[in-house]
């Protein structure tokens, strides 16, 4: 049986109890499909999901299809009567509890126009009243980004609105993106696959939501922090009983209930799908047995408690036993994947053997919610690997290998050139042995990249692996990988900060994605000092560049050093990372530089531009 075949087999026998709880409670959706920007651009399109209303077709995986089907259905919906949801208007979904004299948002998307247009959906269907609070579970962008479509800054500032999040929220929310944010932003194009088409021979979500809007990223920081499970707090008449579970599906993260409604909110550690260890757009490692333990004490601090259980993605369930069995089932999927990979790994199996005969067992993997739409157990059994023993697997061969290029120029050789190369990846692929056909098609292109027959071979072995692929994430990338060989990466921007995100961010933050992007040849022919004294934070740091980097320490002056430089942030960040000219800012008086004038303009020469659209699937 193929693996379409089973997944087929799960659907046709599909019992449609999530469908059951995704359609509970609906009330109504947004009239105009089209949520847009100040600019009149589209930050989100609720339609463009319709293609789902229809069978699973041929290039696409039935228990995909089925999810996909599930996570897009969008508008409001109630969940209790003053808990309720707006879903599938971004990849998360925001929760909106009634406290009485307002409103409690959990996690407001990504982006401040969703965000702005699921409150108003409520206002219109059940209420308007004040928001009271946010509460931000997690320090993903997508459970805070919307956040100035709800609340402004100004009530946070004033105590009027509460803004409460996990202790350590505000660190990894500005952290996490920074030093290797460029690098991930263009994975993140293939894990999401942003740039294909949406339809059913392209993007249909990731898995784990629909895709992410495309509006305005906001920040507004936290007034209140918890800081241990237990901790309680009431806000209008609702009291929230929390549960810090750190270096789970983020560094800092929170579950909390509610026990006048005997409801559980479970943020991202319980989802609809297994999650993934370490997301294809990369990460830190995530820690697979600290979420299974934390699991754990979610079913014993909330479980025989809880009625109603609601997320930060997918869908809520109901009834105690119901969620207990979720969470066990889901725990127990965590914990075996941690438990035997270790195994595994203890007896001397390396990530690609594990990863080969992994497998949940089928009590587990039945379970649509243990399936490996976002994670998978390939994926997150490497990650655990990666994450106890790092990347070398101790075979000495692999200690210092080949970069790819060069790699692929000998293997192609070896194999008797690259019409040999392309008559072994057609046969292949007529046998249906696509991973090798792309193994072998992938050191063709590298050795020999100029050649458009061994590009679109690999593009039709990659888009054939990504229609049988049950996993979003699996099948974005591969479609992805099929795009680029064909039409090269789509020109995008580098990405920016939000206004408010560089707000939150630290100036030793910037100055450590300063020292990142310092190219080391001109670091290292002229060594300088130099004293930054940002006039406006009223604060003070020493500049040394040496040796081919740089080095920044807060509240040192060096009375020797060639130059002081006295200018505002905003001044040291545009003239940093956006291009702009000092000149004319020392000319007006806005900046001042006492000594050697050269050595700030040396400064900024130091820091290279992002490359946005590097190559993946090419050399």
């Amino acid at each position: 049986m193929t693996h379409r075949d089973e997944t087929a087999k799960l659907v046709a026998e599909d019992d449609r109890r999530d469908f059951e709880f995704a359609d509970r409670g609906f009330i109504a959706t947004r009239k105009d499909s089209l949520i847009l920007r100040a600019d009149g651009r589209v930050a989100y399109d609720l339609s463009s999901y319709g293609f789902l209303n229809a069978p699973a077709p041929d290039c696409a995986d039935p228990s995909l299809w089925r999810q996909a089907q599930i996570l897009t259905k969008h508008g409001l919906f109630k969940v209790d009567e003053r808990i309720y949801q707006v879903r599938g208007f971004d990849v998360s979904t925001v929760s909106f509890i009634d406290a009485g004299a307002g409103w409690i948002v959990v996690d407001p998307l990504t982006t401040i126009e969703v965000a702005r247009a699921a409150l108003e959906l409520l206002g219109e269907h059940v209420a308007v009243k004040p928001v009271l609070a946010v509460i931000y579970s997690h320090s993903h962008a997508d459970h805070y980004g919307g956040v100035g479509g709800v609340i402004n800054a100004s009530d946070a500032a004033s105590g009027k609105v509460k803004v409460i999040a996990p202790e350590g929220f505000l660190e990894h929310a500005v952290s996490e993106n920074i030093i290797a944010g460029p690098a991930m932003m263009r994975r993140a194009r293939f894990q999401f696959g942003t740039t294909l088409p949406r339809g059913a021979q392209g993007e249909m979500t990731s898995g784990l939501g629909p895709c992410p809007s495309a509006g305005t990223l906001s920040l507004i920081a936290p007034t209140d922090l918890i800081t241990h499970t237990g901790q309680e707090m009431t806000v209008g008449d609702v009291t929230m009983v929390f549960q810090l579970t750190p270096g789970t599906e983020a560094p800092a993260e929170m579950n909390f209930f509610l026990p006048q409604f005997k409801a559980v909110f479970m943020a991202e550690n319980a989802n609809l799908t297994m999650h993934n260890l370490l997301p294809a757009r990369g990460a830190l490692v995530r820690d697979s047995k600290a979420w299974a333990d934390y699991l754990t004490e979610s079913i014993r601090l909330f479980g025989d408690k809880s009625e109603i259980m609601f997320a930060a993605h997918g869908i809520p369930r109901f009834g105690s036993h119901e969620i207990v069995a979720f969470l066990t089932s889901h725990r127990n999927a965590y914990k075996f994947l941690h438990d035997q990979t270790v195994r595994l790994m203890n007896s001397g199996q390396t990530p690609a053997e594990i990863a080969e005969v992994l497998r949940l067992p089928e009590i587990l993997s039945k379970q649509w919610f243990n399936r490996g739409y976002y994670g998978t157990m390939s994926h997150n059994s490497k990650a655990i690997y990666q994450r106890y023993l790092g990347w070398y697997d101790a075979n000495p061969a692999n200690l210092n290998p080949l970069p790819p290029e060069p790699a692929a120029i000998k293997y192609v050789a070896a194999m008797g050139g690259l019409d040999k190369v392309m008559a072994l990846s057609r046969q292949s692929k007529a046998e249906g042995d696509l991973r090798w056909a792309a193994t072998l098609l992938n050191y063709a292109v590298f050795a020999h990249p100029e050649n458009v027959d061994a590009r679109e071979l690999l593009a039709q072995v990659y888009t054939a692996l990504g229609f049988e692929s049950e996993a979003g994430t699996w099948r974005n990338i591969y479609l992805t990988g099929a795009q680029e060989l064909r039409h090269g990466p789509t020109k995008l921007p580098p990405a920016g900060f939000s206004p408010d995100v560089l707000a939150a961010t630290t100036t030793s933050m910037v100055l450590d994605f300063a020292a990142v992007r310092v190219n080391a040849d001109k670091a290292a022919a002229k060594p300088f000092k130099i004293n930054l004294n940002l006039r406006d934070r009223d604060e003070h740091i020493l500049i040394t560049v040496e040796n081919g980097v740089l080095i920044h320490e807060l509240g040192v002056v060096d009375p020797n050093a060639g130059a002081t430089i006295k200018l505002t942030r905003p001044d040291l960040l545009m003239s940093l990372f956006g291009g702009v000219p000092i000149a004319a800012r020392v000319e007006s008086g806005d900046v001042m530089i006492e000594g050697d004038a050269a050595l700030y303009q040396a400064f900024i020469n130091l820091i290279e531009p992002l490359a946005a659209n590097f190559p993946i699937v090419t050399p």
